[in-house]
């Protein structure tokens, strides 16, 4: 769930070290250099005087970039929360491939569940399998370009304009983009919300991300663990009307160090719309990069 404008290698280093949301792992485990220290933000949102540069330097060739200074107490919230979801072993995560069900919700009741498989690699690919009894298609998406095939018709096409905005609405408003820091290349502004109630005896700590079109979204991480909660940010239906979306994270498991949630729903102007209950998940697994190449035709294409 990335897009292409969410740049590999020394820059994303770059963006990380500005942040300052890393733990000591993080930087081993992408050279990253030190930067300055943030200071604590007195008002929510940082002011253009506000900013961190980030200049070229001898041994790393890149522009000169300027960044907004994090609300402190949001990136509190942020070094706790990769502390939750396994610190090192976390930030050590480049691929991800997973495989379970995506059960589709009509007018909040569960349907058929659709089995899937899910390659991820980071920043900005992503290949998901379907198969179902009436479903057979792959969708997949690499930097700004992506493809669906349709198994039931034996079509390969490119996906649409509106597509290519959907994906980039879900990196937008995915946790890996907050944790791993990628939003700062987008010039997103992080701020602290403040406390919000998560059900009996149970609060959250929520921050925002708010980029410059305009386009802003809530993630909220629970005030006791500082793991994922929920995550909250409207977008166009279907007849153009802004509604909110909000996925909600359960089931937490640790594999080999890292925290993972199991369990996925999502939610449209309060209606359940859909789940996502993983079976397996691997991290740091190859991924070939023939894997997301457009196949030339759909008759023999095979998966």
């Amino acid at each position: 769930m990335r897009n292409g404008i969410l740049l590999h290698s020394g820059a994303r280093a770059v963006a990380l070290a500005s942040l300052l949301i890393f733990l000591t792992a993080a930087a081993t485990t992408r050279a990253v250099a030190q930067a300055p220290s943030a200071t604590p933000a007195a008002t929510p949102a940082a002011t253009p005087e506000e900013t961190l540069s980030v200049t070229e330097t001898p041994d790393r060739r890149l522009p000169a970039l300027t960044f907004p200074k994090p609300d402190q107490k949001a990136q509190d919230v942020l070094t706790r929360a990769v502390e939750a979801m396994g610190g090192p072993a976390y930030a050590a995560v480049t691929t991800v491939v997973s495989r379970g069900n995506f059960t589709p919700y009509a007018d909040g009741i569960a349907t058929v569940p659709i089995q899937f498989t899910d390659y991820l690699v980071f920043p900005d690919h992503e290949r998901t399998e379907f198969k179902g009894s009436a479903l057979r298609s792959v969708e997949t998406y690499a930097g700004e370009r992506g493809w669906l095939y349709d198994g039931m018709k034996l079509t390969i096409r490119d996906a649409t304009p509106e597509q290519m905005r959907n994906f980039r609405i879900v990196m937008r408003t995915s946790i890996d983009n907050i944790l791993r820091g990628w939003w700062v290349m987008q010039r997103a502004a992080l701020t602290y919300v403040g406390r919000r109630e998560a059900g009996l005896g149970r609060r959250n700590e929520v921050v925002r991300l708010t980029y410059p079109d305009g386009f802003s979204v809530e993630f909220e991480f629970g005030a006791r663990d500082g793991l994922p909660s929920k995550v909250i940010y409207r977008k166009p239906n279907a007849e153009g009307e802004e509604v909110e979306e909000e996925d909600r994270y359960a089931q937490f498991l640790n594999i080999g160090g890292v925290v993972a949630p199991f369990v996925i729903d999502h939610f449209r102007a309060g209606t359940q719309t859909s789940r996502v209950n993983y079976q397996t998940v691997e991290f740091n697994r190859p991924v070939p990069d023939a894997l997301f190449a457009r196949p030339a035709d759909g008759k023999t294409f095979k998966y």
